[in-house]
């Protein structure tokens, strides 16, 4: 276990250093000048240009890269351009904010798909089988940022039962991540439903039935421990995900997190900033997909490393 888990580190320091060349090389092979992005439109050309000699904008983009490497090494992700700001600190000031937001419509949608999939799965074929696929499918194919529209005119506009935008309190996630938990719920559904059918027709599960287990025994301590591998898979770079901030419902709601933080220095060609988060998100997708594994082993004892 322990080699393993070396081997997978050494791997995902080699996938976030090719991850890091990609978003570098895009960033500034764009058509489009940083410097003057900054000084405006309508600024001299001298000024542009010092602007590029003071933010070393004017030296070969290996050496940037380099340069921005070797800081990294050191902890020091940049400053950014527009804001003027050490980027550690800028992801560090909404990284709180956006956790609380992707563990509560991670769980959201655990609580919603996990047991719609355990009952789709029961009911193979059957009229509430049926009923909850139509819902599953009308659930993936709904756009997040309709969904998210409709909740905060409905449930925070009309009822004023939650707040309609913003960052704050708990109450503030509730919405968002209500969203995110309608549309994605779907996915772990049906994930699940094909795995419990393929589990349940295995011949440990007809051993234990002619055992005289329970149904209950049968279906949560035998058939959803191995079908729910496939579901740990998918949480697992479900959840890294939206540590990465979760872009277009941050967007919608106005909830001040790693996404949204993304979206304007993407908009204000702000690269260390894009930088930042980009590496910030790949290190949780990185570090979740190990974590999930080790958890492997831990579920079904017949994986070994």
């Amino acid at each position: 276990m322990i080699a393993y888990i070396i081997r997978r580190i050494g791997g995902s320091i080699v996938v976030l250093i090719g991850i890091s060349i990609i978003t570098f090389s895009l960033a500034y092979l764009v058509p489009a000048n940083p410097a003057r992005a900054i000084v405006g439109p309508h600024a001299s050309e001298a000024l542009v240009l010092q602007v590029e000699k003071q933010l070393g904008l004017n030296e070969p983009l290996p050496v940037r890269y380099v340069h921005y490497m070797g800081n990294l090494l050191q902890g020091n992700l940049g400053t950014s351009y527009v804001l003027d700001q050490p980027v550690t600190t800028l992801i560090s000031q909404r990284a709180g904010a956006t956790a609380q937001l992707a563990v509560t419509a991670w769980i959201a949608e655990l609580l919603i798909g996990i047991p719609i999939g355990i009952i789709s799965a029961l009911y193979d074929r059957k009229a509430v089988d049926h009923v909850v696929s139509i819902l599953a499918l009308v659930g993936i194919s709904l756009p997040v940022f309709f969904v998210g529209l409709e909740l905060m005119y409905w449930v925070g506009f009309k009822l004023g039962w939650l707040p309609v935008g913003g960052t704050g309190g708990f109450n503030f996630v509730i919405l968002p991540a209500l969203t995110y938990a309608i549309t994605g719920a779907a996915y772990y559904a049906r994930l699940l439903k094909s795995s419990m059918i393929d589990v349940m027709s295995s011949d440990y599960i007809r051993t234990a039935r002619a055992k005289g287990a329970s149904p209950n025994r049968v279906i949560f301590g035998h058939a959803l421990r191995n079908a729910i591998i496939p579901v740990m898979t998918y949480g697992g770079i479900d959840i890294a995900s939206l540590f990465g901030g979760v872009v277009v419902i941050e967007d919608v709601f106005g909830y001040s997190g790693i996404g949204q933080l993304t979206v304007q220095a993407i908009n204000n060609l702000d690269v260390p900033v894009i930088m930042g988060t980009v590496l910030f998100a790949a290190l949780f997708v990185v570090l979740f997909n190990l974590l999930v594994d080790v958890l492997y082993g831990i579920v079904d004892p017949r994986i070994t490393y």
